[in-house]
């Protein structure tokens, strides 16, 4: 088993930074990839990021290629969106989730809780 408990969303101006964290729980949590997805209202849930067990490969959607990051602290049990250069397009409840690989949702077996994003003009 697997618990994430997500932070650091809030409200923050276009242009600006914002880090997610995912706190996860579990002695397993080193061996199971791990991704970001959103959702904003009226809309269905997008794939962002994921990261593989170790950290050495991640793949992005192609709207936040150069602008977020994933990465994942091991030591820490651990895993973080960066977010830079923010657009209002961002605006999204975030979610972590565990245990798939690239876009397709109904592959993770664990998900947070999620975390309000909101960007402003």
């Amino acid at each position: 088993q697997v618990q994430l408990v997500e932070s650091g969303g809030g409200l923050v101006q276009a242009g600006g930074s914002l880090r997610l964290s995912c706190a996860a729980s579990g002695r397993t949590f080193s061996t199971y990839n791990m991704g970001w997805f959103r959702q904003a209202p009226g809309k269905e849930r997008e794939f962002v990021a994921v990261i593989n067990w170790n950290g050495g490969n991640a793949d992005y959607t192609d709207s936040v290629k150069g602008r977020f990051t994933i990465s994942r602290d091991g030591a820490k049990n651990t895993v973080y969106l960066q977010m830079n250069s923010l657009k209002p397009a961002d605006t999204a409840v975030y979610y972590c989730a565990a245990g798939g690989w690239g876009p397709s949702e109904s592959e993770y077996n664990y998900w947070g809780q999620g975390t309000q994003v909101t960007v402003s003009s």
